[in-house]
């Protein structure tokens, strides 16, 4: 197991095979599919190994979060497309980083867990010189998300209407990003 960035209390490791039970766990858990998938697609075993372990394939970072030793959610990283820099308008040869990530045991809900991760892998991805800014695109209706990523430093930059399916309805988005 990989660690890719590490505190007293926050660890952050690559996603390993015998992690796809935990992502079954989370990805069935109608709480956490309400902002994270959807609750109409729950994954089982079956399609979290179809769908996140062959994310390395296409570049995505796909990691595990743990706190205080405990697996408690997923996060992934991954450079920018070409195509996402257009449609955003941000110039094709700079070094941009999207990231997602979830919480997957509720009980670590609104304890400051998910500013420190969102703050941490955002130093991370700049100090370490693999992007320039970090970007993120969450539901315009997923406040407490919202919330948590302006306190660690992310500013929306862009509405983004209908931007993604969820539950059947085209949501509309924030684009956001952070950069030092």
């Amino acid at each position: 197991m990989s660690t890719i960035l590490e505190n007293e209390s926050l660890r952050i490791r690559n996603l390993t095979e015998e992690d796809a039970s935990l992502l079954a766990k989370w990805l069935t858990d109608e709480r956490v599919l309400e902002f994270y998938e959807g609750r109409d697609n729950p994954h089982d075993l079956k399609k979290v190994k179809e769908v996140f372990f062959h994310k390395m394939d296409r570049g995505i970072t796909p990691c595990i979060i743990e706190y205080n030793g405990l697996p408690i959610g997923y996060l992934q990283f991954y450079p920018s497309t070409i195509e996402d820099k257009e449609q955003y308008n941000y110039p094709v040869e700079e070094p941009i980083y999207g990231m997602d990530q979830f919480i997957g045991e509720p009980e670590f809900w609104n304890r400051g867990i998910g500013s420190e991760l969102v703050s941490k892998v955002g130093d991370f991805l700049i100090d370490s010189g693999l992007a320039s800014r970090v970007i993120m695109d969450p539901q315009a209706r997923n406040e407490r998300a919202i919330r948590c990523y302006e306190k660690c430093g992310f500013v929306k930059v862009k509405y983004l209407p209908e931007q993604e399916l969820h539950e059947g309805v085209m949501q509309d988005c924030w684009l956001m990003e952070y950069k030092k």
